[in-house]
């Protein structure tokens, strides 16, 4: 066969009526962990799959995406995401690539973005908008309101674009911010991220009270209900797995039912990725009555099916938890302040769920409520590391933080808004 060029790794074809799906199509060699990899930058992108095929042999895979923009995503940049997809698939014309590929491996720099503002509602989410937009990843946060009701924020970010080391981007991006902030932006600058902050992440230190609330395995009666997409979906069962060995000779096949929600399908890669399972084939069928089925061919690293039945129910269970209960959302208080708190399990790649700090600045917007400071930081668990993003709020008239009501409204918005419902 002859070797495919860059054009032809990746296709993107637009429907021609409006409201119909994407059709993005990836034909290159494999690696471990590639259609985790690939739904992610999907993710990031705002995108939906709404339906997917893909298959390997091992060493080639061939994988059809059927996309959607969510209704709240920022504009699309296509020819962004096609690069963005390129750049994660191994290179197969090894010698002529070789300088391509050896610097797209290495990690991407890490810089500050310090800016100074006059407070207002929904200010950390406008900032927020422009990163996600120009293609800038947030990976810590500090946020911090002084007395006269000006606010100090440090943003340390990495460039998906790999271009903030010129001046171009730096300027053009503290321009596109101040556009957008108008008045409010009193300085804003970008600098490269000193040694110090290079490979370190902040870890967070939690009451155990509210540890435990967070990265508690099981899910209460009273989460599970708040989970419920809809009314007529609160008496049945959320996700099944069912695991047949007889249908194929050298594969297991899981068939996977869920809710339909944003990242169910990075979710169940990740899984599978962090747990070694390999794809060999998948199906992701379009959702139906708010579900969305999947099968799956799958094999252990050695290549062979999945018999034990202990090391069967392990699985399912870390994808059951992982399918319904992706992120962990409440609110605490700290003595006269309200703080909410928002957890997602970090890959073990070292990288956390894309887009979270948006939608929770998104859903605190539209409820009205200011920000009063915002950390992102990490926390380990025994088996895992979390991202856990930590907001104090500012209390208003229509959210007294006293009021249950006023909280189970807040954690209700917020996780609506991180799960796509």
């Amino acid at each position: 066969m002859g070797i495919p060029s860059w054009d032809d790794i990746v296709v993107i074809e637009h429907r021609k009526n409006s409201g119909e799906p994407t059709v993005v199509t990836i034909n290159c060699p494999d690696k471990a962990g590639l259609g985790c990899d690939i739904v992610r930058i999907i993710l990031e992108f705002g995108l939906y799959v709404t339906r997917a095929d893909f298959s390997t042999d091992g060493k080639w895979c061939y994988i059809v995406l059927w996309v959607v923009p969510r209704p709240s995503s920022l504009a699309i940049d296509w020819q962004s995401l096609k690069s963005r997809i390129i750049s994660a698939c191994p290179s197969f014309m090894i010698s002529f690539y070789l300088n391509q590929q050896s610097t797209s491996s290495r990690p991407s720099p890490l810089y500050l973005l310090k800016m100074f503002s006059l407070d207002r509602k929904g200010l950390l989410h406008d900032v927020t908008k422009v990163l996600c937009e120009r293609e800038l990843t947030i990976q810590r946060v500090k946020v911090m309101t002084t007395p006269d009701g000006k606010v100090l924020d440090f943003f340390f970010i990495t460039d998906d674009m790999n271009l903030l080391h010129t001046k171009e981007r730096r300027n053009d991006t503290c321009e596109n911010l101040g556009r957008v902030l108008g008045e409010c932006c009193i300085s804003c600058e970008i600098e490269l991220a000193g040694p110090e902050y290079e490979g370190q992440q902040d870890f967070s230190s939690l009451p155990e009270e509210v540890a435990e609330d967070l990265f508690s395995c099981e899910l209460s009666n009273k989460e599970s209900r708040s989970q419920a997409l809809t009314s007529k979906l609160k008496n049945v069962k959320k996700a099944t797995i069912t695991v047949d060995n007889l249908m194929s000779p050298a594969h297991t096949l899981l068939q996977i039912q869920c809710v339909d929600q944003k990242g169910l399908i990075y979710d169940i890669l990740r899984t599978s990725k962090d747990c070694d399972i390999q794809i060999a084939y998948g199906r992701i069928s379009p959702s139906a009555k708010g579900y969305q089925s999947v099968d799956l061919f799958i094999q252990k690293t050695d290549g062979k099916k999945i018999i034990d039945p202990e090391s069967q129910l392990a699985f399912c269970s870390r994808l059951k938890e992982e399918m319904l209960h992706p992120l962990r959302v409440t609110v605490t208080s700290r003595g006269p302040d309200t703080e909410l708190l928002v957890a997602n399990p970090v890959e073990l790649s070292g990288k956390g769920r894309p887009r979270v700090f948006y939608d929770i600045t998104f859903a605190l917007k539209t409820l009205g409520i200011c920000i009063f400071s915002a950390v992102i930081a990490r926390h380990s668990t025994s088996d895992r590391q979390w991202e856990v993003y930590r907001l104090r709020l500012d209390e208003s008239r229509e959210f007294p933080f006293s009021s249950r009501r006023a909280q189970h409204e807040i954690i209700e918005r917020v996780k609506k808004t991180l799960m796509g419902w």
